[in-house]
């Protein structure tokens, strides 16, 4: 990519009084682009470019077992015939059968090297010593001791035969009031190599709430007929201490249940690609991704489609939901996730990202995130289940995934307090 600043505006021909406010490129030229980022907007950034999207001229609310990939394939070709090129972007639920929060903007602008906003770290209530923070009122579902139990469980199930993987997850809802726009620039400063997207859900139909978060796993993108994907499977908190992180990531890499869990997920993601490429290259092995709070067991899988014209949102949708973030086989993984883990897990291990009408775009595996509303926020992490697994560890795996968000927000040391049975 290239250092300087490249930018790209696009709006609808014809825009309404109401949408007079459009972004003005003094506001977006380097060096940020968020200079103009206000409540309502949204946003998508990856290593490779970032989308800044503002209004809404159509939504699609259509399930994603209800022929999503070609609604939203119709939906881009006419709004590229009647108003302009704009993209479709937005978030997937879990479930098949709930609605997609998808829409096409009034505006939109890429930008790229340096008219990308790289965020503001800033030092938070959480960094401050224990007898100065406070503890908000928090709602955890399932509770620490049940979602041990739901492992438990899972591992019963395992044992029998019933599925080989399940991810069970847990949720904290917190009595919190939080700046999305700060709480944005913080996610992009601490991981500006994640996908970081805040998403405002209200003008797509959805309540009024921003799901935001720093995903690290790449589900599909796209760009001609060239295709990526980048599972995680695999996972352990790191340490503060080099020697023992380094000591943890190794250990990960040698891990027999971890190597399997990966395997999993890695099998099951080039079985559903295959079909839709000339080529597809799957690495022998893994490598290690290292985000702030985790290590990682990572494949990267390439390929070359049989037809460019296929959507990305077309092929992500062929995925999910991965055993990644369900289970293996999928059928009684998610059978087991409906049973057991007690809440509805909404937009969390869905998918989230954008869609052009060339068929090009990004969709990230909607992880390390939160449903923020206007007096509190919801943050979700899960653990995918593997004979071997055990319980106390899977929670404090999932404590540790809760660290990216309630750290960004200043609330780590909530996430150690919802990490204790």
């Amino acid at each position: 990519m290239m250092d300087e600043a490249q930018l790209a505006l696009v709006s609808t021909r014809a825009s309404s009084e109401s949408e007079s406010a459009e972004f003005e490129l003094a506001d977006v030229t380097p060096p940020a682009l968020l200079s103009s980022y206000r409540p309502q907007d949204s946003l998508f950034s990856s290593s490779q470019t970032q989308l800044h999207a503002r209004g809404v001229q159509q939504a699609l609310a259509r399930a994603s077992d209800d022929d999503l990939a070609g609604a939203s394939e119709r939906l881009l070709a006419q709004v590229a015939a009647e108003s302009g090129r704009l993209p479709l972007l937005g978030a997937v639920p879990f479930e098949g059968g709930q609605p997609a929060r998808l829409w096409v903007p009034a505006q939109a602008a890429f930008a790229a090297g340096r008219a990308r906003h790289r965020g503001v770290a800033q030092t938070l209530h959480g960094d401050a010593p224990l007898a100065e923070r406070r503890m908000p009122a928090v709602e955890p579902m399932p509770a620490p001791a049940q979602f041990m139990r739901n492992v438990e469980h899972s591992l019963e199930r395992i044992h029998d035969g019933d599925l080989r993987k399940v991810v069970m997850s847990r949720s904290l809802r917190i009595a919190a009031r939080v700046d999305v726009a700060q709480l944005l620039g913080q996610l992009l400063a601490r991981a500006p190599s994640a996908y970081t997207f805040a998403m405002d859900l209200a003008g797509a139909g959805g309540p009024a709430a921003c799901l935001i978060g720093s995903s690290p796993e790449l589900l599909l993108s796209k760009r001609g007929a060239r295709i990526v994907s980048n599972p995680l499977a695999g996972s352990i908190p790191r340490s503060a201490d080099p020697a023992e992180d380094r000591r943890r990531a190794e250990g990960l890499l040698q891990s027999a249940k971890d190597l399997h869990e990966h395997a999993l997920v890695i099998d099951d993601v080039a079985a559903a690609l295959r079909p839709f490429c000339r080529e597809l290259h799957v690495p022998a092995s893994p490598s290690l991704l290292a985000t702030p709070t985790m290590w990682h067991l990572s494949t990267r899988v390439d390929g070359m489609l049989r037809d460019p014209s296929t959507s990305s949102l077309r092929l992500a949708l062929a995925l999910h939901p991965t055993p990644a973030v369900c289970g293996y086989p999928t059928e009684p993984a998610r059978r087991t996730i409906r049973e057991l883990e007690g809440y509805d897990r909404g937009l969390f291990t869905g998918l989230v990202g954008w869609c052009d009408a060339d068929g090009d775009g990004e969709w990230a595996v909607t992880i390390r995130c939160a449903l923020v509303e206007e007096h509190c926020a919801t943050v979700f992490a899960g653990a995918g289940i593997v004979a071997g697994s055990q319980p106390d560890a899977e929670l404090a795996e999932t404590t540790a995934k809760l660290r990216t968000m309630l750290g960004a927000m200043g609330l780590a040391h909530v996430a150690d307090a919802e990490g204790r049975v």
